[in-house]
Protein backbone atom coordinates (compact mmCIF):
# COMPACT_ATOMS: atom_id res chain seq x y z
CA UNK A 1 0.00 0.00 0.00
CA UNK A 2 1.35 3.10 -0.86
CA UNK A 3 0.07 6.47 0.04
CA UNK A 4 1.51 9.86 -1.16
CA UNK A 5 2.11 12.50 1.48
CA UNK A 6 2.86 16.48 1.24
CA UNK A 7 1.21 18.87 3.25
CA UNK A 8 -1.79 16.97 4.51
CA UNK A 9 0.25 14.74 6.16
CA UNK A 10 -2.43 13.89 8.98
CA UNK A 11 -4.87 13.26 6.98
CA UNK A 12 -2.98 11.41 5.10
CA UNK A 13 -1.68 8.98 7.99
CA UNK A 14 -5.39 8.36 8.95
CA UNK A 15 -5.98 6.95 5.41
CA UNK A 16 -3.25 4.78 6.03
CA UNK A 17 -4.30 4.04 9.34
CA UNK A 18 -8.48 3.31 7.58
CA UNK A 19 -6.64 1.23 4.88
CA UNK A 20 -4.73 -0.59 6.98
CA UNK A 21 -7.57 -1.55 9.58
CA UNK A 22 -9.72 -2.64 6.27
CA UNK A 23 -7.29 -5.36 5.17
CA UNK A 24 -6.90 -6.35 8.63
CA UNK A 25 -11.17 -6.93 8.76
CA UNK A 26 -11.54 -8.60 4.82
CA UNK A 27 -11.61 -12.27 5.11
CA UNK A 28 -11.60 -14.74 2.58
CA UNK A 29 -13.68 -18.33 2.43
CA UNK A 30 -13.36 -20.57 -0.02
CA UNK A 31 -16.58 -22.35 -0.61
CA UNK A 32 -15.84 -24.49 -4.07
CA UNK A 33 -12.59 -25.59 -5.45
CA UNK A 34 -12.69 -28.80 -7.53
CA UNK A 35 -11.53 -30.29 -10.52
CA UNK A 36 -14.63 -32.56 -10.51
CA UNK A 37 -18.58 -31.76 -10.35
CA UNK A 38 -20.75 -33.09 -7.26
CA UNK A 39 -21.22 -36.46 -8.83
CA UNK A 40 -17.55 -37.30 -9.01
CA UNK A 41 -16.98 -36.38 -12.55
CA UNK A 42 -14.10 -35.06 -13.88
CA UNK A 43 -14.71 -31.34 -15.32
CA UNK A 44 -14.43 -31.01 -18.97
CA UNK A 45 -12.01 -28.74 -20.72
CA UNK A 46 -13.23 -25.42 -21.33
CA UNK A 47 -15.02 -24.63 -25.38
CA UNK A 48 -12.20 -23.32 -27.50
CA UNK A 49 -14.86 -20.35 -28.49
CA UNK A 50 -15.20 -16.78 -26.97
CA UNK A 51 -15.36 -17.13 -23.68
CA UNK A 52 -18.51 -15.81 -21.99
CA UNK A 53 -19.10 -15.67 -18.01
CA UNK A 54 -22.83 -15.67 -17.05
CA UNK A 55 -24.03 -14.84 -13.66
CA UNK A 56 -27.26 -15.71 -12.48
CA UNK A 57 -29.39 -15.09 -9.53
CA UNK A 58 -32.13 -17.51 -9.62
CA UNK A 59 -35.17 -17.76 -7.51
CA UNK A 60 -37.96 -20.93 -6.97
CA UNK A 61 -40.62 -20.98 -5.37
CA UNK A 62 -41.14 -23.19 -2.68
CA UNK A 63 -42.12 -26.87 -3.03
CA UNK A 64 -41.27 -26.15 -6.46
CA UNK A 65 -39.35 -28.66 -8.98
CA UNK A 66 -37.50 -27.51 -12.16
CA UNK A 67 -37.57 -29.03 -15.22
CA UNK A 68 -34.81 -31.85 -16.31
CA UNK A 69 -32.21 -29.94 -17.98
CA UNK A 70 -28.28 -30.28 -18.85
CA UNK A 71 -25.12 -27.60 -18.78
CA UNK A 72 -22.74 -27.68 -21.39
CA UNK A 73 -20.66 -25.74 -19.64
CA UNK A 74 -19.03 -25.72 -16.18
CA UNK A 75 -21.04 -23.70 -13.35
CA UNK A 76 -20.78 -23.86 -9.45
CA UNK A 77 -23.31 -21.69 -7.58
CA UNK A 78 -24.13 -20.97 -3.73
CA UNK A 79 -27.43 -21.28 -2.30
CA UNK A 80 -28.25 -18.24 -0.30
CA UNK A 81 -31.83 -19.33 0.90
CA UNK A 82 -33.90 -22.66 1.13
CA UNK A 83 -32.97 -26.10 0.43
CA UNK A 84 -32.77 -27.96 -2.82
CA UNK A 85 -32.08 -31.64 -3.92
CA UNK A 86 -29.89 -31.77 -7.55
CA UNK A 87 -31.16 -35.27 -9.03
CA UNK A 88 -29.81 -36.73 -12.00
CA UNK A 89 -31.15 -38.69 -14.60
CA UNK A 90 -29.56 -41.77 -13.01
CA UNK A 91 -30.91 -41.03 -9.10
CA UNK A 92 -27.59 -39.35 -8.29
CA UNK A 93 -28.64 -37.20 -5.87
CA UNK A 94 -27.28 -33.91 -4.12
CA UNK A 95 -28.50 -32.51 -0.96
CA UNK A 96 -27.57 -28.79 -0.84
CA UNK A 97 -28.45 -25.97 2.43
CA UNK A 98 -28.27 -22.51 2.56
CA UNK A 99 -24.51 -21.10 2.30
CA UNK A 100 -23.28 -24.28 0.95
CA UNK A 101 -21.96 -24.18 -2.64
CA UNK A 102 -22.24 -26.75 -5.31
CA UNK A 103 -20.02 -27.61 -8.61
CA UNK A 104 -23.16 -28.51 -10.97
CA UNK A 105 -22.94 -31.35 -13.23
CA UNK A 106 -21.77 -30.57 -16.95
CA UNK A 107 -23.39 -32.35 -19.78
CA UNK A 108 -25.88 -34.73 -17.61
CA UNK A 109 -29.18 -34.81 -17.59
CA UNK A 110 -30.30 -33.72 -14.00
CA UNK A 111 -33.23 -31.33 -12.65
CA UNK A 112 -33.25 -29.10 -9.37
CA UNK A 113 -36.20 -29.37 -6.58
CA UNK A 114 -37.11 -26.69 -3.67
CA UNK A 115 -37.92 -28.84 -0.87
CA UNK A 116 -38.57 -25.85 1.85
CA UNK A 117 -41.37 -23.82 2.82
CA UNK A 118 -39.47 -20.19 1.46
CA UNK A 119 -37.65 -19.58 -2.29
CA UNK A 120 -34.58 -20.95 -3.03
CA UNK A 121 -32.54 -18.19 -4.00
CA UNK A 122 -28.91 -19.32 -5.79
CA UNK A 123 -26.27 -17.82 -7.22
CA UNK A 124 -24.99 -19.36 -10.53
CA UNK A 125 -21.59 -18.94 -12.66
CA UNK A 126 -21.35 -20.20 -15.50
CA UNK A 127 -18.02 -20.62 -17.86
CA UNK A 128 -19.06 -20.67 -21.09
CA UNK A 129 -19.16 -19.54 -24.46
CA UNK A 130 -20.40 -16.39 -26.40
CA UNK A 131 -23.56 -16.63 -28.05
CA UNK A 132 -24.31 -20.29 -26.50
CA UNK A 133 -26.97 -21.32 -23.86
CA UNK A 134 -25.64 -22.22 -20.59
CA UNK A 135 -28.84 -24.31 -20.02
CA UNK A 136 -30.59 -26.70 -22.35
CA UNK A 137 -33.97 -28.37 -21.37
CA UNK A 138 -34.72 -31.59 -22.41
Amino acid sequence: MKLKCGLFATICLFSAATLASDEVKTSVEVLAKSTTTWDGEALPNYPLGTPEITILRIVIPPKTKLAMHEHPYINAGVLLSGELIVTTEDNKTKRLKKGEALVEVVNKWHYGENISDEAAEIIVVYAGEKGKATTVKK
